[in-house]
């Protein structure tokens, strides 16, 4: 039976490095209350107006996840951008990447699922390569966040917990009758909560989409009911991650690592606690690169990878939770 597998893993990190000390001269918050909250210590800020844009970074990650696979950009079918930062309002920033790449004529698709775009992504990439459309597919998680955030103590809530980061993966046909391949995907939404955690503005809902009064009000900046989104998030990242190992009759034990989207230490740790798994088995790097949204996962399993925390024929759980409100999973047999 004809599978998808990821073939290859890249990431890329922006050079300047933002402490919470540097955040302190921005705002009214400390290195402690940000730490205690979120785990966060540090995260990147891309230097856009030198080019280090959201479909750049995602081109570098991209570069390198091909380099893994042994592959070149000639030999990808199809790209799956996700984002919620990209370049411009439109076109996407799919687009974009294949001038980075010089790869011109494929379809090019945009994902706009904020924190669970990267599993949105790879679940359409695991379905174009079942049904024989495609052999091998770039799934990127790109954003550059740091130029929609509000760096004063008003947005000081929400302006802690995001960093800028690429993450890509080759996900590629595979018909070895050996057990690995991505086993199963499950997608979620709830759209009665849309507005516990956004952005308003801009937007067509607007005419104009945006205006001075707009811009004064802070629409443009995003908002999060932090509580609501906390006890969401514990309850459904078990929830998916379960239904994922249900669906392929595995046990939570036998998972060898979870990887969660990296949205805040102490909702991984209740999520660990509630699956009963050691520390080892659920990676966390937000301390370095704080909420990546959309890349945190593919930066985290590129990282797991070098880690040696990912060997061939483990079993890996991928689970995201985030603005929708929309929660995922991948089960992944390496």
């Amino acid at each position: 039976m004809r599978k998808s597998i990821i073939r290859g893993v890249g990431r890329y990190l922006p050079e300047k490095v933002v402490t919470n000390f540097d955040l302190e001269k921005m705002m009214d918050t400390s290195d402690q209350w940000i730490r205690e909250r979120t785990g966060i210590e540090e995260r990147r800020f891309a230097d856009v107006e030198n080019g280090e844009t959201t479909s750049y970074i995602g081109a570098q990650a991209a570069k390198k996840a091909l380099d893994m696979a042994g592959l070149k950009p000639s030999d990808i079918d199809f790209i799956i951008f996700a984002t919620l930062s990209p370049d411009y309002f439109f076109p996407g920033s799919g687009c974009l990447l294949q001038e980075h790449l010089e790869l011109f004529g494929i379809g090019a698709m945009d994902i706009r699922n904020q924190c669970t775009g990267f599993v949105y992504g790879l679940a359409t990439a695991d379905q174009f390569i079942k049904a024989g459309m495609y052999n091998n597919i770039l799934v990127v998680g790109a954003e550059v966040h740091s130029s929609g955030l509000n760096m004063t103590t008003e947005g000081r809530d929400v302006a802690v917990l995001f960093g800028d980061g690429a993450g890509a993966v080759v996900v590629s046909a595979h018909e070895d009758n050996d057990g690995r391949g991505i086993l199963s995907n499950h997608l979620h939404a709830d759209g009665r909560f849309a507005r516990e955690l956004w952005v308003e503005s801009p937007g067509s809902r607007y005419r104009p989409y945006v205006s001075e009064e707009i811009l004064k009000s802070g629409k443009v900046y995003p908002k999060m009911n932090g509580r609501y989104v906390f006890k969401h998030a514990v309850t459904r990242f078990p929830e998916v991650i379960l239904e994922a190992l249900e669906a392929a009759g595995e046990k939570i034990e036998n998972v060898d690592l979870v990887i969660p989207h990296q949205a805040n230490q102490r909702i991984t740790e209740a999520v660990q606690m509630r699956l009963g798994l050691p520390k080892e088995k659920v990676f966390s790097n937000i301390h370095k690169y704080g909420n990546t949204t959309a890349a945190s996962i593919p930066i985290a399993m590129s990282e797991a990878l070098e880690q040696g925390l990912i060997k061939e024929g483990n079993l890996i759980c991928l689970a995201s939770f985030g603005s929708g409100f929309t929660w995922a999973s991948s089960l992944i047999r390496w």
